[in-house]
């Protein structure tokens, strides 16, 4: 009897030893998160994003952005590097090319390049006919480790979100994982870079985002709109702003949507004005109340995953005006169509981008 409580003694001794001191890759911050408003108005719950129509993507999986090129084709990026090119209601899928990496956002310049944020190679650019160039991948001589989302403005420059210096998903088992490890530790190291094609260089527009991920420009370019996924908030940013802090007042920055309902993950134009941002997940209390509790959040990446406190599925996806206004919500409570990261509108459809889903999913305009 006394060996067997010795032995039980010895492994809650080795278990609390583990769950204090086992090293874990992060060293959270303390932050203060704000109270949850949950599914009120303008966010009241509905299911208008329920029952999606659905393109088949064969084996792939993780359309995780879509936009229709200078050729009319549909094009999407998914998990496995390839970039697919379809026509727009599916039919006559091909892989486009593959990068070697995972190319999460991507946009069309004037001569119809494929700009490219691949979160291993950096900013690459795809010519039509298939030639990969490297157009950058640092900045200030410090390699560039999670480009996310990019836009293409007129003017040729591009704006592109490096989501955090910290936590390469190359490095960490691939983006979710990356973003979760930045997310738990809130050091707020995502930023904004522009690169210039005219001169081949690269700068750093902002920096100080917790998990800096979707990127759209204003219609008339001089403001960027950009989602700090692990604050809840979208910001107004002037592209004349250089290597500004957004810890530190200044009047080139500021909150334009605060303390939302979920992640905000993609931000793309849609027609008529409107900006779409998508959700990759809901809300959890259990996380947020974690905010004030560094050691708490080490405990948690020493539990096993299962036990990690994970946000439900929940389709939404809503669309703002550059103002701010909320002129369309539209949800899936079932979460059938995991991390509902964005839309794509054109003239018929409304395509939904997602990190893991195994089909691409669109509804009809007039729904």
């Amino acid at each position: 009897m006394k060996k067997i409580v010795l032995l039980i003694v010895v492994f809650l001794c080795h278990l609390a030893a583990y769950l204090t001191l086992w090293p874990v890759p992060i060293k959270p911050v303390i932050w203060n998160a704000p109270m949850p408003p949950g599914y009120v108005a303008p966010h009241a719950v509905n299911t208008r994003l329920a029952n999606l129509k659905m393109i088949s993507l064969g084996t792939e999986v993780g359309p995780e952005h879509i936009a229709i090129g200078k050729d009319g084709k549909l094009y999407t990026t998914v998990a496995s590097g390839n970039i697919l090119r379809m026509n727009p209601e599916g039919s006559a899928r091909e892989v486009f090319i593959n990068t070697g990496g995972r190319v999460l956002g991507f946009d069309f310049d004037a001569t119809g390049n494929l700009i490219a944020a691949d979160v291993n190679n950096g900013l690459l650019s795809i010519s039509p006919e298939k030639k990969i160039t490297v157009l950058t991948d640092k900045v200030n001589d410090k390699p560039i480790l999670y480009a996310d989302a990019v836009v293409v403005a007129k003017s040729g420059k591009i704006y592109f979100s490096d989501a955090s210096t910290r936590f390469a998903p190359k490095d960490w088992g691939g983006t979710f994982e990356a973003s979760v490890l930045d997310i738990l530790e809130q050091s707020a190291t995502g930023r904004i870079l522009e690169y210039d094609p005219a001169n081949k260089t690269t700068r750093v527009v902002a920096k100080g985002f917790s998990f800096a991920n979707g990127v759209a420009l204003s219609k008339n370019e001089q403001t960027l709109f950009v989602n700090e996924t692990g604050k809840y908030r979208v910001w107004k940013l002037s592209v004349a702003a250089n290597d500004l802090d957004i810890a530190t007042a200044n009047s080139q920055a500021e909150v334009l949507l605060d303390n939302l309902p979920g992640y905000p993950d993609n931000l793309m134009r849609g027609l008529d004005g409107k900006i779409w941002l998508g959700f990759a997940k809901p809300r959890n209390i259990t996380i947020d109340k974690l905010a004030t509790k560094p050691f708490m959040r080490k405990l948690t990446l020493r539990l096993p995953r299962v036990f990690w406190p994970m946000p439900k599925a929940y389709g939404h996806v809503l669309a703002f005006t550059e103002d701010g206004k909320i002129v369309a919500d539209l949800q899936d409570p079932s979460g059938a169509y995991p991390e509902t990261t964005a839309v794509t509108e054109t003239s018929e459809r409304l395509y939904i981008q997602s990190l893991h889903a195994h089909g691409l999913g669109w509804l009809p305009k007039s729904k």
